[in-house]
């Protein structure tokens, strides 16, 4: 009888055992999701700050006041052209030719 409820003791702890074990790797595999997303972005900031900081440099003094006016007046220049294509595309669509 000693043998049967030893048995039946390791086979309680191996199925303790394997669902701990299981539950460990589920929060493992969570945290190291975490980890890449934390890393992402911070990637990312760093990117954007790096970007910011690049732009800083390059717009100042003379040279950069000339350049980001050119920037400024090709951004203004674009979304006029794109305001005016879509103007024209709405208004060629929806007037329709009566004969």
């Amino acid at each position: 009888m000693t043998s049967v409820s030893s048995a039946i003791g390791n086979l309680t702890q191996s199925i303790t055992s394997i669902a701990a074990s299981l539950v460990s790797s589920f929060f493992a595999v969570l945290q190291a999701i975490f980890a890449l997303l934390q890393n992402f972005v911070g990637s990312v900031l760093q990117l954007a700050q790096a970007l910011v900081a690049f732009f800083m440099s390059l717009f100042q003094g003379v040279v950069g006041f000339v350049a980001a006016n050119f920037f400024a007046l090709l951004l203004v220049g674009g979304v006029y052209y794109w305001y005016t294509r879509r103007q024209a595309g709405s208004q060629s669509s929806s007037s329709k030719r009566i004969t």
